[in-house]
């Protein structure tokens, strides 16, 4: 058991095993280098030191005669003595010589055995504190990897709250943190748009059910009470049908922008306060447009979904006799479109959570109708190219929405035309205009 564990783990290969051997390494490569210019050190030093120790000369190297000669030392003639003096001095030099290179070897042999034998034991205690060191060192990768198993849809509130210097580890763990925390904010909104939305589905059906059984529980149904139980049925219907394509389009906008087009955010405001003409004359609301040409690139069914919500927002959340601005053009290099409308006052506080799906200011049941996300939209369809969306309050009530776009730089020459026409505009033109639709 023990055997195949070590097997697994050899095969494994942990990053604490790899640094350990690398440590090691690195101390042995670094120890080897040092031992071999310590050794190449003392080997220069000991060649070219001369030793002046003084010994009995040795007259090893003599002729027998000459050496039993010299030995009795008795009437030798001058030539004799010479010849002694100078053996014996040479046999002197080749015993210092031989002394000295005898004691040169054992020298640098004890000294390479010490020192490889040092090395080893050193080795092996650099690979044990390496060990340690790098186990210490990967004891928050170990801390983000327990928390990402701990990690579950269910569960995405672990922490890893890393303490501890600030360096990449540190940084790790708090980037990986953040990313929890991210996930844990989509996996609630998502919850809570399901919920939305299955509450906001299920309304019109409820409705088309109640105003069904109410007008079959009566025992003689006129004509007149047939025709109000359709009429209910198909404003139930519409309001299901235009939920639906608003939950299609956000489901969209989420995924990205699709093929980008060259588009005109002029173009298509004035497109949508044509299409909003009735209730805009119904409701008696005062128009006024400021339309300079917005050249952009993007998805021109989303972002003509995006600019209707914003007039389509500003038309329902208004009062009676109230007003309406729009405005296009080219700001800080993004091409802008912004609405704003009279109405009732916004709490500062609420204008972001506007943008959530199906908030309101107004209660469900309100009159006004709509599913609550058009501003959701927006900020989707904005997000998806790269865009930016603010809002504010404003002091009388109402609320003022932009949205930057980056722009389609296209030179424009002469006097800029009223998207949407082939004249160009004259001292009044309709770029500035205030009209009652």
């Amino acid at each position: 058991m023990i055997v195949g564990r070590l097997g697994r783990f050899t095969r494994r290969r942990p990053l604490r095993l790899r640094l350990t051997l690398i440590y090691s390494g690195l101390f042995l490569a670094a120890g080897a280098a040092l031992l071999a210019v310590t050794y190449g050190l003392v080997a220069a030093s000991l060649g070219t030191s001369k030793t002046g120790a003084s010994t009995q000369p040795q007259p090893t190297g003599m002729s027998p005669q000459l050496k039993q000669i010299c030995a009795a030392g008795i009437n030798l003639t001058p030539n004799q003595v010479s010849k002694c003096r100078q053996a014996a001095t040479q046999s002197y030099a080749n015993g210092v010589k031989a002394g000295a290179a005898d004691q040169r070897a054992q020298t640098l042999n004890h000294l390479l055995a010490y020192s490889l034998i040092t090395l080893a034991l050193m080795v092996v205690v650099s690979a044990l504190l390496g060990w340690i060191v790098a186990g210490r060192a990967l004891r928050p990768v170990h801390a983000v990897t327990a928390a990402a198993r701990r990690a579950s849809e269910e569960n995405l509130g672990e922490r890893i709250a890393l303490t501890g210097p600030d360096d990449e580890l540190k940084e790790l763990a708090d980037t990986f943190d953040a990313m929890l925390a991210r996930l844990e904010a989509a996996f609630v909104s998502q919850r809570r748009f399901v919920a939305n939305a299955s509450h906001e589905l299920r309304t019109p059906l409820t409705v088309m059910r109640t105003a069904i059984d109410v007008t079959l529980a009566k025992p003689e149904r006129t004509p007149e009470q047939l025709e109000g139980m359709a009429t209910e049925v198909r404003q139930a219907a519409e309001h299901a049908e235009a939920l639906i394509e608003a939950l299609l389009t956000l489901a969209r906008s989420d995924q990205g922008a699709g093929p980008a087009e060259a588009i005109d955010l002029a173009t298509m405001a004035e497109d949508a306060l044509d299409a909003a003409t009735q209730p805009i004359r119904t409701e008696s609301l005062t128009v006024r447009t400021e339309l300079e040409p917005a050249p952009a690139d993007g998805d021109p069914v989303l972002v003509e979904r995006l600019v209707f919500n914003l007039v389509d927002n500003a038309v329902k959340h208004n009062g009676t006799n109230g007003w309406i601005r729009v405005a296009t053009g080219i700001r800080t290099g993004a091409a802008f479109v912004e609405v704003a409308n009279g109405g009732p006052i916004v709490p500062p506080e609420l204008v972001v959570s506007l943008f959530e799906p199906f908030r309101r200011l107004d209660d469900r049941t309100s009159v006004r109708g709509g599913a609550g996300l058009g501003l959701s939209i927006v900020r989707s369809v904005a997000t998806a190219h790269g865009g930016h969306v603010t809002a504010r309050s404003l002091a009388d009530g109402g609320l003022e929405v932009s949205v930057l776009l980056p722009a389609r730089h296209v030179p424009y020459h002469g006097e800029s035309r009223r998207p949407g026409s082939n004249e160009a505009p004259g001292p009044a033109a309709a770029n500035n205009a205030e009209v009652s639709r």
